[in-house]
């Protein structure tokens, strides 16, 4: 696997990570008690894609899945911005999974084309998981197209999910991507180094 392909597999990784994250704040909060299943439901799968990709990158370069998502500093995550934002106004946070999913569409349908059969297996599996979180993004896209408060969160954020298709395009990390990364790795860090889990 080369080192471009290992960027795009953990940008992809970190893309997942830190949206599971942010889709997880949902549970219990959620405006309907379907959509606490839901969102508990889309931020598990997110993860779990993340660690599926983080294990094909760490083979490549002699780590572990769990190095890679818990012990570099937040500088040193690929993530896109639209994915850090802490949002807890459902309007922005269905306009984020909305556009997140088509654009995390695109890539999976370029890896599933690659000539390494592990990568292109594997996007397909993602894929097909993914096809649920776009069905319900259509399904609420659907049903706010015309609220107002909706409309202007896609306008602001539609700039940022640009930049999930294009690496270069990227930009600096927001303020709220430490204080997530504080949360995220706060046990794995009062562990001492070796600990085994």
């Amino acid at each position: 696997m080369n080192e471009e392909v290992q960027r795009t597999l953990l940008e992809i990784a970190d893309d997942e990570l830190i949206l599971g994250w942010r889709d997880s704040e949902w549970t219990g909060v959620a405006p309907l008690l379907e959509e606490d299943v839901a969102f508990s439901s889309i931020a598990q799968n997110e993860i779990g894609h993340a660690r599926a990709l983080y294990e094909l990158v760490a083979r490549a370069q002699g780590t572990t899945a769990d190095a890679l998502a818990f012990d570099r500093s937040p500088d040193e995550y690929r993530c896109a911005p639209l994915v850090e934002l802490r949002l807890m106004d459902w309007a922005e946070t269905i306009a984020r999974h909305y556009l997140y999913e088509e654009a995390d569409a695109k890539r999976l349908e370029q890896l599933k084309q690659l000539d390494d059969p592990e990568i292109a297996g594997l996007a397909a599996k993602i894929d097909r998981e993914e096809a649920y979180h776009r069905i319900h993004a259509q399904m609420w896209f659907d049903r706010l197209q015309d609220e107002p408060r909706f409309i202007e969160a896609l306008e602001k954020l539609r700039p940022q999910a640009e930049t999930l298709l294009d690496s270069t395009k990227r930009g600096e990390h927001t303020p709220e991507l430490t204080d997530l990364w504080e949360e995220m790795t706060m046990v794995r860090r009062s562990q001492p180094v070796g600990t085994t889990w």
